[in-house]
């Protein structure tokens, strides 16, 4: 906190200042290079915007601003926070086909392309690309291919997988795009980012049920941001998010983002082949090594043991921990 202090005999005061207090403002100018920044890490010629909460944010804005009644999605669960989507999917009045596999595995194309086949109405498709809390990650560009076939909007929800594996939104037809930094980037969780194409932009310009000034508007930011030039903010950035955000791009810029990515796929191969090397009855929770994510690797209890009782020992030899086991129940928070 910043302090004021008073000297009686001189009468004068002075104030001690604090690094994370007294900063000049974050200008719009500063704010739109950020953006910048993020769009060329996501090698996207999309709109890029960073809203400025964790990214629940943008991916319930996503939805609220392109679902409504007569539209029908395909919600692909591969993990919790497919099931949310579907939530807001039908809270939006929006038909929905979920299409559930066992968290363990990945979807397939080919279970996608059935899908249409079998609702061939479908006109808004919902992925997670990587689930940290089971750990196992989709084949988004084959999916993607499918999607673009039959016409269809592509959410993608790639907080998870940003940083730890390839993510290429323009060449997969993904017309949103959520990430978060708090993952495999290393960065701050207080803000988010999206990429809307243009036909996203227009699909939800032509939804009367979706978000105006509001929080969890997309339209905001493209009428009185994109459209203004970025030239002025909608509201007060989250300034210490905002510059933590610009410093970690800034670190995975001077490393390489391919640099960074091979780190997670080697460090999640060592921790498969450690568990099955230790026995005791530890495996990986995702069976195949090819649907596993390099962000997140989960393993099984071993027979008979209590997961929750793991997990409470494993956090008390290390606080910093965070974990979670189908037996425990505890998913971590987005």
């Amino acid at each position: 906190m910043s302090e004021v202090s008073s000297d009686v005999s001189s009468g004068v005061s002075s104030t001690v200042t604090h690094p994370f207090l007294d900063l000049a403002p974050l200008s719009a100018q500063h704010f739109a290079a950020i953006e910048a920044r993020a769009a060329g890490m996501l090698a996207t010629e999309q709109d890029v915007v960073i809203m400025q909460g964790e990214a629940l944010l943008p991916l319930e804005g996503c939805i609220r601003g392109a679902a409504r009644p007569g539209t029908t999605a395909l919600n692909v669960i591969t993990g919790p926070y497919g099931q949310t989507f579907g939530n807001w999917l039908r809270d939006c009045g929006a038909t929905v086909v979920d299409l559930a596999v066992p968290f363990h595995t990945a979807v397939t194309a080919e279970q996608v392309r059935q899908a249409f086949a079998e609702h061939p109405g479908i006109d808004f498709v919902s992925l997670v690309h990587a689930e940290a809390a089971t750990g196992n990650t989709n084949p988004v560009a084959e999916i993607g291919e499918v999607v673009r076939e039959h016409g269809a909007l592509f959410m993608l929800d790639a907080v998870a997988s940003v940083g730890a594996e390839p993510l290429l939104p323009d060449a997969w037809g993904v017309d949103l795009c959520v990430i978060g930094a708090q993952k495999a980037m290393g960065g701050p969780a207080g803000v988010s980012a999206v990429s809307v194409s243009e036909r996203a932009w227009q699909h939800i310009a032509a939804n009367p049920q979706a978000p105006r000034r509001s929080y969890l508007s997309l339209l905001d930011w493209k009428e009185r941001w994109i459209d203004g030039g970025r030239k002025a903010l909608l509201h007060a950035p989250a300034q210490l998010e905002m510059l933590a955000l610009e410093a970690c791009v800034e670190r995975i810029e001077t490393e390489g983002l391919d640099a960074l990515m091979a780190r997670h796929a080697t460090a999640a191969a060592a921790t498969r082949a450690l568990a099955l090397a230790l026995g005791a009855g530890l495996e990986p929770y995702v069976y195949e090594a090819r649907d596993a994510a390099p962000v997140a690797t989960t393993l099984r209890a071993p027979s008979g043991t209590d997961a929750s009782e793991l997990v409470a020992k494993a956090l008390a030899a290390d606080p910093v921990l965070s974990a979670w086991s189908p037996g425990a129940g505890r998913w971590p928070r987005r």
